[in-house]
């Protein structure tokens, strides 16, 4: 069973920077694609930024040039760098692992485990 917990979530200004971790435990030698998704009160849950077993990144239009994801697959832990924050981009954040390693989906429904979410607040 796959277990993810992410950290590094927290409360800044318009114009901050956050990074968020996700540390992974449980693969059993499973091969996974990654992602990063939010969810805002009252708003569906929606994809922020993956990546590929083969390292390869997609992003959600409205954190192109803003957010980087990236993972150490020696420490089993996913990262997603988050500069010029604004406060649109508050939301509890997510971390998930889909077996669709090849090409994941910006979308949530192919995920199959989650962590439990990591607040991110940004003030005007």
């Amino acid at each position: 069973q796959v277990q993810l917990v992410e950290s590094g979530g927290g409360s800044v200004q318009a114009g901050g920077s956050l990074r968020l971790s996700c540390a992974a435990s449980g693969y059993s030698g499973g091969v996974y694609g990654m992602g990063w998704f939010r969810q805002a009160p009252g708003k569906e849950r929606e994809g922020v930024a993956v990546i590929a077993s083969h390292g390869g990144t997609n992003y959600a239009d409205s954190v192109k040039g803003r957010f980087t994801i990236s993972k150490d697959n020696a420490k089993n832990t996913l990262f997603l760098q988050m500069n010029s924050l604004k406060p649109e981009d508050t939301a509890m954040y997510y971390c998930a692992a889909t077996l669709l390693h090849w090409a994941p989906s910006l979308h949530p429904v192919p995920y199959n485990y989650w962590g439990q979410g990591t607040q991110v607040t940004v003030s005007s």
